[in-house]
């Protein structure tokens, strides 16, 4: 499979992950990752040739974006599917309840999802690909459908410092 070929290199993991902060030209990902210009384009046409990464030209100019769709849809790869039976109006945490390997704990007169397989987390759901405005413990099934359970995967995507002001209103 093209995909995980492309993520099979140390240099186009590296690329991904500079696309992931800002846009980039071929010659601009060379510099950066003390690669030459014409190595660095043979790694973006495998990237392209996977379609994790978008070509917009500009001139003489390719800016180069990340296609992050691509990659979270290589990620649901490894994801399970199970087709279960319940009552109409049945809430969507009693469906789960029905699934081996989901844990839920009540904390207050809330139930929640803690782990999916032993893997604890912060879990969020969808239904027919919408996210509800409903807590998962509220939401009922009426119709056939199809339900995701996600488990947020901590990225990060901004890192703060945060330095607190002394008495005098100098940083400490």
């Amino acid at each position: 499979m093209i995909l995980f070929k492309a993520l099979s290199s140390k240099t186009r993991l590296k690329m991904l992950k500079l696309l992931t902060k800002q846009n980039y030209h071929v010659s601009g990902l060379a510099k950066v990752l003390d690669i030459s210009v014409p190595v660095a384009a043979k790694h973006v046409r495998i990237l392209e040739a996977a379609g994790l990464v978008h070509s917009k030209t500009f001139g003489r100019t390719h800016v180069l974006s990340l296609n992050r769709e691509k990659l979270y849809e290589a990620l649901e790869t490894f994801g399970e599917s199970y087709e279960i039976t319940v009552q109409k109006g049945t809430s969507i945490l009693d469906v789960l309840k029905e699934v081996a390997g989901v844990k839920i704990k009540r904390i207050g007169d809330k139930e929640f999802v803690v782990s999916i397989d032993d893997e604890e987390g912060f879990f969020v759901y969808e239904v027919d690909g919408k996210t509800p405005d409903v807590p998962i413990n509220d939401y009922k099934r009426e119709t056939d459908g199809t339900l995701e359970i996600k488990r947020l995967v901590p990225v990060v995507k901004k890192k703060l410092r945060v330095k607190l002001k002394e008495d005098d209103g100098k940083s400490s």
